[in-house]
């Protein structure tokens, strides 16, 4: 039997294979529900049996909580000393930060905690590398500083915000004006208070079939899109703000 990251994958696999075209968006809908699912399985069982992890465990301080992300060695760690006087081991080799170190930015009246995180590589979502404990501690935050390499920032900002989107974080959006009341009876009722050019009625009543949500009211205020759909029924989602920084300009 397969464990949960070997259908993830699988289904990861079936997406990329499967054309894009108006004959199998209901598909691809659907596989992106299970996929998400899946991740939130994930997610929670890793959430009750793991730790914190060691370092990991920082108290809030401050007025407001703002996670360094990046990969490894982007220059997370001489910013955080430049910003706020607090010393973290930096070197020219990949992972230096193994733990998370805080340091205290004072701005006017206010003190803003910086969190430097290890850096993420890819699969982090998936556990790899520290990337789990890295994530926990970002949805933990009030605000995530992407620092990028200026060289390859737009890859690497890709990259990351699929690893964060893939633990259920959202950057610079708002959280889908999406409405779902269960009812005992009655079918799927769905009505728009905006016109949809991204999701139809059919769209709506597969995404609940495949939560086996078969009685509800579904009311849409906006131009949203079936990830927008699938990210209200899951209910788990975190909105962010992200700030990006493009480091080594020489």
């Amino acid at each position: 039997k397969m464990g949960i990251q070997e259908r993830i994958k699988a289904i990861q696999e079936e997406m990329n294979r499967t054309q894009k075209n108006k004959a199998t968006e209901y598909h691809l809908g659907r596989l992106k529900a299970q996929l998400a699912k899946l991740r939130s399985q994930l997610y929670d069982s890793e959430k009750s049996t793991g730790g914190k992890g060691e370092g990991f465990d920082v108290p809030r301080f401050g007025n407001a909580r703002v996670a360094m992300v990046g990969f490894p060695s982007v220059g997370k760690s001489t910013l955080l000393t430049a910003l706020t006087k607090t010393y973290s081991l930096s070197a020219d080799y990949q992972f230096t930060t193994l733990t998370c170190i805080p340091g205290v930015l004072y701005f006017n009246d206010a003190k803003i905690q910086l969190l430097d995180m290890p850096g993420i590589i890819e699969g982090a979502s998936q556990g790899k590398g520290r990337g789990k404990q890295v994530i926990g501690v970002a949805r933990t935050s009030d605000m995530i500083m992407m620092v990028l390499d200026s060289e390859k920032g737009n890859e690497e900002r890709k990259k990351l915000t699929e690893e964060l989107e893939a633990v259920g974080i959202r950057l610079n959006k708002e959280k889908p004006q999406i409405t779902i009341s269960r009812r005992p009876t009655g079918g799927v009722q769905f009505n728009s208070t905006a016109k949809l050019t991204k999701l139809d009625a059919k769209m709506v009543y597969e995404i609940c079939k495949e939560y086996k949500i078969h009685n509800c009211e579904v009311i849409i205020r906006g131009d949203y899109d079936v990830d927008d759909l699938i990210d209200t029924i899951e209910g788990n989602r975190k909105y962010m703000k992200c700030l990006y920084v493009y480091n080594k300009i020489d």
